[in-house]
């Protein structure tokens, strides 16, 4: 939970579950974030945001386990150095104020780990001119849920829908599965751009293409297979196999982290991003095997020299 100052123009949250911070700032004045020694950190202006070279934090700040070495010149007692990282006024940094840094949890969590409770609150502190603010926030633990129930769940469809490859009349079905597993996909790509900050359709495009690229061509891939199969057309088994597995693997798998976390990278409820993926894994699995029996059985009666019959 985060709160920004009262002031217009002027916003702050967390991004990317909490990995980043996020300071927007509209209001036309230099915003600036003060560093863990309270040396000038950041300035967001008008015109973009500037880094300064001679504060620790810009360093520790560039890994979220803040492991990062700092050079000899990272010192916070020097005058600041400024150095334009971003045309918009707009930052986005690892604050290690605001999450926990042991690989340990905390003593509270580790005596009851199954209860959501409040770790800390956290604060940091901001500066215009003379004027001091601060941004408040609290780090709070959520019980993850059990991963093998999801998974678990993940096998049980997947036989299900890979059962439908013996129906030979099923192909329209499964066509509009593997199209639902391929809409899902797009949009929890773009969920997770719009949680790590991404604003506009041009931010959104642009974080896509750079971080999200083969959940979404996967995506794409699977509305169209699943289009062409709801044509009725033969030749859809193959691709049905195909890309059941691209979009199990490349958009389902890859999100599969979700199973075990109390803290999902989007902004939906967590029950709701894990739904996402098991869909996306337990659907594109059973297509794809459902995809390989049809293409079994059309084989098979083309070597025994009669009709094919999986049309459907």
């Amino acid at each position: 939970m985060t709160s920004a100052p009262a002031l217009d123009g002027l916003s702050a949250r967390a991004v990317e579950a909490g990995a980043r911070l996020e300071l927007d700032n509209r209001t036309g004045e230099t915003i600036e974030v003060l560093g863990y020694d309270g040396e000038p950190y950041l300035e967001v202006r008008p015109d973009g945001v500037y880094e300064n070279v001679h504060s620790p934090a810009t360093y520790l700040n560039e890994t979220l386990a803040g492991d990062a070495e700092a050079p000899a010149s990272a010192d916070p007692t020097l005058p600041p150095s400024w150095r334009k990282e971003s045309d918009e006024p707009v930052a986005r940094w690892h604050d290690h104020r605001t999450h926990w840094m042991s690989a340990d949890p905390p003593p509270a969590v580790r005596a009851d780990p199954g209860r959501a409770q409040r770790v800390r609150d956290w604060v940091v502190p901001l500066r215009t001119g003379v004027s001091t603010m601060e941004v408040r926030g609290t780090l709070d633990w959520v019980p993850p849920p059990s991963p093998g129930v999801w998974w678990a769940m993940c096998l049980l469809v997947a036989v299900g829908v890979g059962a439908l490859g013996l129906v030979p009349a099923a192909r329209l079905v499964l066509g509009g599965l593997l199209a639902a597993a391929g809409g899902t996909s797009i949009a929890y790509a773009v969920a997770r751009e719009l949680d790590a900050g991404a604003t506009g359709l041009g931010g959104v495009l642009q974080g896509l293409l750079l971080g999200q690229l083969w959940p979404v061509l996967t995506g794409l891939a699977a509305l169209a297979v699943g289009a062409y199969a709801l044509l009725r057309r033969s030749a859809a088994d193959f691709g049905l196999a195909l890309v059941g597995t691209c979009v199990a693997i490349f958009a389902g798998a890859a999100n599969a982290a979700v199973f075990g976390r109390g803290v999902v990278p989007v902004s939906w409820p967590p029950t709701w991003a894990r739904v996402a993926v098991f869909g996306v894994i337990a659907v594109g699995a059973g297509v794809a095997v459902a995809g390989g029996l049809r293409l079994r059985a059309a084989a098979q009666a083309s070597a025994a020299g009669g009709p094919v019959t999986v049309d459907g």
